[in-house]
């Protein structure tokens, strides 16, 4: 070939070997899927928990045919209900709330003859309320409010003087009683320190005390007896007051003879 010939492109050399055809090429293998763990988990759960209710629904329906089981028949025979009247209320002989629930002032003892009642006297018409009590007693705010939370229902009294330094006062005090022992506790309550005391028989709480007289310098001497006791929920309150020694046996009569009367 002369040196000026042109130089020809043979194009792109074929190779010697056949090239398959597109349907003769396998196809590549394709991934497999994996199931997880808990999805089948979860549909056991699911299986068993339908199956628990279907077993508990035909439970029900099944029992709700059957006829109901008859109760064992009771071992105690059956007692005849009683014919008549019924029985007539306790006198006051045998229930105290007969007489306590009536008229307080019945059940205080009479003002002897002969003898006065005071204008200083806390009651009017026999009763007693809390005002007028606590403001016949020492230390009366306080006395007012300790009533207060003894439960004071009320309260009657009766008083009478003899001359001009004699005196008495009796005061019966009735408590609620819902939620302590206000008569009772009031009987323990009182100061009777320096004091000869002696029991009231018939009363397991009753005692009576005499004071050591009061002296002040041109002033009469100051007596004083007291008498306590309590019958449920009355409390029993005896005062004497007298310029002279008070008996025992005077103090005694009075509570003995007003705790009968209770």
């Amino acid at each position: 070939m002369p040196e000026d010939a042109p130089v020809v492109d043979p194009g792109p050399q074929q190779s010697a070997e056949p090239v398959p055809a597109a349907e003769d090429v396998p196809a590549a293998p394709r991934p497999r899927r994996r199931r997880g763990r808990g999805r089948t988990a979860l549909l056991i759960a699911t299986a068993a928990v339908l199956g628990l209710v279907a077993g508990t629904c035909t439970g029900f329906v099944i029992q709700a045919d059957r006829e109901p089981t008859r109760l064992a028949p009771l071992s105690q025979p059956v007692v005849a209900q009683a014919k008549g009247d019924g029985p007539e209320p306790l006198s006051a002989a045998h229930d105290h709330r007969v007489k306590t629930d009536g008229d307080l002032r019945k059940l205080l003892l009479s003002r002897p003859k002969g003898t006065k009642t005071p204008d200083w006297a806390p009651e009017q018409d026999g009763w007693l309320d809390l005002a007028g009590y606590a403001s016949s007693l020492d230390h009366s705010d306080r006395e007012f409010g300790d009533l207060i939370k003894s439960e004071f229902r009320r309260g009657a009294g009766v008083s009478w003087t003899v001359g001009s330094t004699y005196n008495t006062q009796i005061r019966l005090v009735q408590y609620r009683q819902e939620e302590s022992l206000g008569a009772a506790d009031r009987v323990s309550w009182w100061d009777v320190e320096d004091t000869r005391s002696w029991p009231v028989p018939g009363a397991n709480d009753g005692m009576v005390y005499l004071f050591k007289p009061e002296t002040k310098p041109g002033y009469l001497p100051l007596y004083k007896a007291q008498a306590s006791a309590s019958r449920g929920d009355i409390a029993m309150e005896i005062w004497i007051y007298d310029s002279k020694p008070i008996p025992k046996s005077k103090i005694m009569d009075l509570a003995k003879r007003q705790l009968e009367r209770l």
